[in-house]
């Protein structure tokens, strides 16, 4: 796993890279209905902005990957009920199989 400063060194590369001045697209803010290039101070914060970003989704990634996975709360009910319906209220049982799968394939860092 990358640490901050990893991170900020390649979001630093990365928004570089997206200067005009070093021929990329530029990144560009609307102020009073005008489009204009970020100033030096708003390309840091994009850097900063970026690199904890990247930090944020290396950490807790997991999490938001897992609760997009998990079967519905109504869903994951049904196979309780079917799972102690047919006395397998262990990993036997489907809840247990369908939550550790997720588990598996998302895991923490």
């Amino acid at each position: 796993m990358a640490t901050i400063e990893e991170l900020t060194t390649a979001a630093q590369t990365a928004i570089d890279a997206l200067k005009t001045a070093n021929g990329g697209d530029g990144m560009f803010a609307q102020v009073n209905n005008e489009r204009r290039e970020f100033t030096e101070a708003e390309y840091d914060q994009a850097v900063t902005d970026k690199a904890n970003s990247d930090f944020d989704l290396q950490e807790n990634g997991y999490i938001t990957a897992r609760q997009q996975e998990y079967p519905a709360i109504a869903e994951q009910l049904d196979m309780l009920f079917h799972d102690m319906t047919a006395d397998k209220g262990d990993k036997t049982g489907d809840w247990y199989e369908a939550i550790e799968k997720v588990k598996d394939d998302n895991p923490k860092p």
